[in-house]
């Protein structure tokens, strides 16, 4: 359950004997954080190893040999969270506003005893701004770590469906 790597296979329904409602009530938290633009509480709840990657291929098994539409440590994350707080970024004024759905919640790789758990998730972002609605969704996954009564990202990787195709620019994470 190492790096950046997904699982080969996966079993339907996932793990068995883990109860997903706390994965699932932590990845709707994650989402409710964005939605809110709450993007310190967002980029707190990552491990100080933490990180943010969203692929550009669909086959992208390596962020460090090819360019991705992501791919931020906790540093680049805050450097990414104060251009958003800027109040002369041209790019998010005026602000996005987001919906953060995520369904289909399965935890593909667990290890309780080091309180480590690999969790997909299918997700749908939908954004607007100037009036104009853009929608961005695929699957994610989430190495969480236990924390307490709750949990911290070590990795959260967007696979989006269309992560190929051209875009505009995109500000605010998904």
């Amino acid at each position: 359950m190492d790096g950046l790597a997904l699982p080969e296979t996966t079993r339907p329904g996932g793990v068995a004997g883990i109860d997903r409602e706390p994965f699932e009530l932590f990845l709707i938290h994650e989402g409710r954080l964005l939605d809110e633009r709450r993007f310190e509480d967002w980029m707190a709840l990552f491990t100080d190893d933490g990180l943010y990657w969203v692929p550009s291929t669909p086959d992208q098994t390596d962020p460090y040999q090819q360019a991705s539409l992501f791919f931020d440590d906790r540093e680049l994350m805050k450097t990414r969270i104060d251009r958003l707080r800027h109040p002369r970024i041209h790019i998010q004024t005026p602000p996005s506003r987001t919906n953060h759905m995520v369904s289909n919640v399965i935890i593909e790789e667990a290890d309780a005893a080091a309180g480590v758990y690999l969790v997909s998730s299918s997700m749908m972002m939908s954004e607007c701004r100037l009036d104009i609605q853009r929608h961005f969704s695929g699957r994610q996954f989430h190495r969480l770590e236990k924390d307490g009564d709750s949990f911290r990202i070590r990795l959260k990787r967007v696979q989006l469906i269309n992560c190929d195709s051209p875009f505009e620019a995109m500000a605010v994470p998904i």
